[in-house]
């Protein structure tokens, strides 16, 4: 198939485009870096031209509410817009599990906005919800310091590593269309708190993480449901240890 991802150079897309190059299909890397805009639409049309599926990661340049509702909002409806006249078989989009129960931050209401407009579009759709990525746990960290100590509650979270979360995408981008979404997660529950004093460890930072329950994630509380996925998600397989190692030693 001709399949396009838009955000297709970054952390996740770049992982998605060689996915489905090494199963054979005929991919496009669809972003700034190969002349498509899609927040002005320039290049977005004639990127699509014959295209069955789209693979939609692109991300906000920042995380404020007003920027990022702006950009998701006008993204999604351009490549819609270009998906529909092109008769795209298949939008596959990026989002986040537990979006809605993490309203009270800007960010997560422009995702749920992006849900919106995707699922009032025509084009056939699959919206694919992610955990987050163990290779966000360095922001996680960074807002959660100050000085020599990290707080963070110790709630239950499910990370999961990109690599997994690329091949679940890719992998759905070869099926038929949900019209609905889909979940996908880490293999092990973890504490949050946990996760960022391993985290901490293997690379030798001597910072102390605390464990808060009403220390907040990025503005919100966390429960122990908050960022956990639903009764049958799809389970990467990469283990956060076996991450870690590799990552520590890439470090090296």
């Amino acid at each position: 198939m001709k399949i396009i991802v838009t955000g297709g150079t970054g952390v996740v897309g770049s992982k998605v485009v060689d996915i489905l190059t090494r199963q054979g299909h005929q991919v496009t890397a669809a972003s700034q870096r190969t002349g498509v805009n899609v927040i002005t639409g320039e290049g977005l049309e004639e990127a699509l031209v014959g295209a069955q599926v789209v693979v939609d990661v692109v991300n906000s340049p920042t995380f404020d509410e007003a920027t990022a509702m702006q950009f998701f909002e006008t993204s999604s409806r351009n490549i819609l817009a270009a998906a529909a006249s092109n008769d795209v078989r298949h939008y596959v989009a990026l989002s986040i599990v537990g979006t809605e129960r993490l309203a009270e931050n800007g960010y997560f209401r422009a995702k749920l906005a992006q849900e919106a407009v995707i699922k009032a579009s025509s084009v056939p759709f699959t919206i694919v919800r992610s955990t987050q990525f163990f290779e966000f746990l360095d922001s996680v960290v960074e807002a959660a310091a100050r000085g020599q100590e990290v707080r963070l509650p110790p709630a239950r979270v499910q990370f999961i590593a990109a690599q997994d979360a690329a091949g679940a995408l890719a992998d759905t981008a070869g099926r038929t269309p949900m019209n609905d979404t889909l979940e996908v997660a880490g293999p092990d529950p973890f504490r949050l708190d946990d996760l960022a004093r391993r985290y901490l460890a293997a690379r030798g930072d001597a910072r102390r993480v605390t464990a808060d329950p009403q220390a907040l994630y990025f503005g919100t509380l966390l429960n122990d449901e908050t960022l956990i996925a639903g009764a049958v998600p799809r389970f990467g397989h990469t283990e956060f240890d076996s991450w870690l190692r590799e990552r520590t030693a890439a470090a090296r």
